[in-house]
């Protein structure tokens, strides 16, 4: 879920603040966490599990006795 500012969390402490220039503020807070989460999101690791590597399958065995094997553990 990405992080969303509302005008309601903001607190103006000094001047006088217009109402477009707080939504202004507003898009620009949002605009930076998104990009800070999407950032985040690609830094983040894929689990082992999860990998493509994984989901193929281990390559045939050849030779002698080889359909027997293919049944055993790898």
């Amino acid at each position: 879920m990405i992080p969303h500012v509302d005008a309601e969390q903001l607190r103006i402490v000094k001047g006088d603040v217009s109402a477009e220039e707080l939504a202004a503020l507003v898009v620009v807070f949002n605009a930076a966490l998104k990009h800070a989460s999407e950032v985040e999101r690609e830094r983040s690791v894929r689990p082992e599990w999860n990998a493509p590597h994984r989901a193929m399958r281990p390559a045939l065995n050849h030779g002698p006795n080889a359909w027997r094997r293919s049944a055993l553990p790898h």
